[in-house]
């Protein structure tokens, strides 16, 4: 082969090794820029991700924290009552978590007629009294919120529709009417007559002293 054939050959060589190289460079390029992108796809992927979370999480808050009670609404779960000027024979009437409250300071007549009807055939004979055992029965002295018997504490709401009964021996039975229904109520507040299917409640209550009634 002469020189020319050399250098030819030699030419030939230079331009494969080159396109070589050029193959090899233009890949490591791609890969490179999978690599880039692969990258800025997961940073992306968790970035969006966090960033949900956080979105969520924002959003839940608040209707988590607006199930809580308020301040105020915790404020009035109990209230104090102040029966020193409720007269014997009288009743108090007062607003707690929205309902009625009964506060009845009775007489030795509401006592009698009440103790008296615990021999009658009671339509509910549940004392219907958050303060003990919630299977005790009707009794009269299972209602009231001392021995003696002198003070009855019920929830003001008739327990057929809701309304407010009348009270001061109102009814057939010397104690409480609801007149929307004929509910009549005895001097225990336990329901004798009408639709009504249930005693008036009584609430969770006690003496913090002698003239303080708590509820709640």
């Amino acid at each position: 082969m002469g020189d020319r054939g050399r250098r030819s050959v030699g030419r030939a060589r230079d331009r494969a090794k080159a396109r070589r190289c050029k193959d090899k460079k233009g890949e490591d390029l791609v890969s490179h820029a999978d690599d880039h992108q692969g990258t800025r796809r997961d940073f992306l992927y968790y970035a969006t991700g966090g960033t949900a979370a956080v979105a969520t999480g924002a959003a839940v808050w608040p209707l988590v924290n607006q199930m809580n009670p308020s301040a105020d609404v915790r404020a009035l779960a109990s209230i104090q009552v102040d029966i020193a000027d409720v007269a014997e024979g009288s009743q108090l009437t007062v607003k707690w978590l929205g309902k009625p409250v009964f506060i009845r300071h009775r007489s030795e007549e509401d006592i009698n007629y009440a103790r008296h009807d615990d021999e009658a055939d009671l339509p509910d004979t549940n004392a219907r009294n958050e303060n003990i055992d919630p299977a005790a029965d009707a009794s009269d002295a299972n209602r009231t919120l001392d021995e003696e018997g002198k003070w009855l504490v019920m929830m003001g709401v008739c327990t057929h529709l809701g309304c407010v009964p009348l009270g001061n021996g109102a009814g057939e039975y010397h104690g409480w009417y609801c007149p929307c229904h004929g509910s009549h109520y005895d001097a225990s507040g336990r329901i004798r007559k009408g639709p009504a299917p249930e005693n008036l409640p009584v609430p969770v209550a006690v003496f913090l002293d002698e003239t303080t009634i708590k509820l709640g």
